[in-house]
């Protein structure tokens, strides 16, 4: 009956539905690649600290250009943005898929392809992010992101289930071959949801200076509630999305496991994530500005439980309940920010969010995977959830 509820709300707009396909099937191959990703990078390094080197690599140019993303999203054509640097990541992948099949694949070259990944998808998102707003109205906002977010993780629940299949089948290559397959759709969409114009915004500005990449800073900064929303989902996402980048050593270190455990782990997060936009849509007025910070306390105790715990079973449950909170969490986060953007601003605001998001899980990969090379991976993790749950606690 939910389901069905939530399709029907889909289907309300062609666009939109066209929309949440194409990014369903284009995430599918994302996320069957970032199974593979750090399992094979494991396997060729045989370095916990290299699987967090190569997630920095993947999202530390946020830190930089999500805000130039944002802006340029504000001052010029969408469309062209988005066809442009997807492009480039899709030529990045393949460049991944040749190496891998002529054997010449190292360490350094899946990180540098991380890199340039990383740098397409910051001065991107931001214009991608900013589709959902313009194809509902302003009160149909939070249901749509939270919309979004069901198509996101449902994507995040297929993806390791095929994933796991395949990379037990056909190896990681398949795994990076369906990603770079699941680009056609995503291009095609693009093409027909953006109009000739791109929802191109209508200021007179033709290029993006320092000014207009700022202004989104300033404004944000003096809105006290919209600048907490950051600050809760950069420290959740800064302690406790390490448990989804490293998941290839619990498995390996704490458990012994196989690549079959890998990818049950890693659906049981993404199930998690579905039940938790599932939550997120249907009670979206509920929520208040609070509640990220609830959410993340709650995630914290999640990645303690994951430290401490030495069973598979129990395992899967804890990452069903993680992917629950850390998605409820993003979601209510992201309505908050975008219920208070103006269309002159929406871009910025999209990519302040995706700088919040993305510099945690830059650091938190980092910082992880140093403390990892140490420590090990269960002591991380314990120092990870505790240091969530104490920082949430004092900003209250």
């Amino acid at each position: 009956m939910v389901l069905i509820r939530v399709m029907s709300s889909l289907l309300k707009t062609k666009r939109y539905a066209l929309f949440w396909i194409s990014s369903l099937l284009s995430n599918i191959g994302t996320w069957m690649q970032q199974i593979a990703q750090p399992w094979i990078m494991l396997s060729i390094s045989h370095s916990s600290f290299m699987v967090g080197l190569d997630s920095f690599a993947l999202n530390a140019p946020g830190w930089i250009l999500t805000l130039w993303g944002g802006a340029l999203a504000d001052r010029l054509d969408r469309k062209k943005i988005i066809i442009l640097f997807q492009g480039i990541q899709f030529l990045a992948i393949i460049l991944l898929v040749s190496l891998l099949a002529l054997g010449l694949l190292k360490p350094w070259m899946i990180i540098l392809i991380s890199l340039s990944v990383g740098i397409t998808d910051s001065l991107s998102m931001p214009s991608f992010q900013s589709i959902v707003p313009s194809l509902v109205s302003k009160e149909e906002i939070p249901q749509a992101i939270s919309l979004n977010s069901i198509q996101f993780n449902l994507s995040r629940t297929l993806g390791p289930a095929i994933a796991g299949i395949v990379l037990t089948q056909f190896g990681a290559l398949a795994c990076f071959g369906a990603n770079a397959i699941s680009f056609i759709p995503f291009f095609l969409s693009v093409l027909w949801i953006y109009p000739s114009r791109g929802f191109k915004n209508n200021s007179d500005e033709a290029t993006v200076q320092p000014s207009s990449v700022l202004a989104g800073v300033k404004d944000v900064f003096k809105k006290d509630g919209i600048r907490s929303q950051l600050i809760t989902i950069f420290t959740t996402t800064l302690f406790c999305s390490p448990l989804i980048t490293f998941c290839p050593v619990i498995i390996q270190e704490a458990f012994h496991g196989q690549v079959k455990d890998f990818g049950n782990t890693s659906t049981a997060f993404g199930l998690g994530g579905l039940l938790g936009a599932i939550i997120a849509y249907f009670f979206a007025s509920k929520f208040k500005l609070k509640t990220p910070k609830l959410l993340g306390i709650a995630m914290g105790v999640i990645v303690v439980g994951v430290s401490l715990n030495h069973s598979l079973p129990i395992l899967f449950l804890l990452m069903l309940f993680g992917g629950v909170f850390l998605t409820m969490a993003n979601t209510v986060a992201n309505s908050n920010v975008q219920l208070n953007a103006s269309d002159q601003m929406r871009g910025r605001y999209a990519s302040l969010f995706q700088l919040s998001f993305r510099s945690g899980i830059a650091l938190g990969g980092l910082i992880t995977g140093i403390a990892t090379s140490y420590f090990g991976i269960s002591a991380a993790l314990f120092i990870n959830g505790a240091l969530a749950i104490v920082i949430h606690l004092c900003s209250f």
